[in-house]
């Protein structure tokens, strides 16, 4: 007799892939986009865009996140600490811990929104 019922570990396994997360958000005149470009096992991947004076106000998130500047700079705040945040840098923010993001020009940054 067989098992025609379903489960997660019958799909097959992929590698998800993007060879370049910068173009998939665009900056829009006096305006913050979000856009998720990826939703994979135990993480979602968000692009924003922020143009120059935007910012997203302080805030929690119901699970750790890193943040990772793609383009431009950004002032991040959290925990009591204030860092600019530039290409190349990263950050963690644990759960819940108050936050918040100001562009210092026009700028790009990814989210990785890390599920347990």
């Amino acid at each position: 007799m067989t098992d025609d019922t379903h489960d997660d570990q019958s799909q097959p396994m992929v590698m998800e892939f993007i060879d370049d997360l910068t173009p998939m958000v665009e900056v829009q005149p006096e305006a913050t986009v979000s856009r998720t470009v990826m939703q994979v096992e135990g993480a979602n991947v968000v692009l924003f865009s922020f143009d120059k004076g935007q910012e997203l106000s302080e805030h929690t998130a119901a699970m750790p996140v890193l943040v990772q500047c793609l383009e431009g700079r950004l002032k991040v705040t959290g925990g009591g600490k204030t860092v600019d945040l530039v290409p190349g840098g990263i950050l963690h923010f644990p759960t819940r811990l108050p936050h918040a993001v100001y562009a210092e020009e026009a700028s790009k940054m990814m989210l990785i929104m890390m599920r347990r």
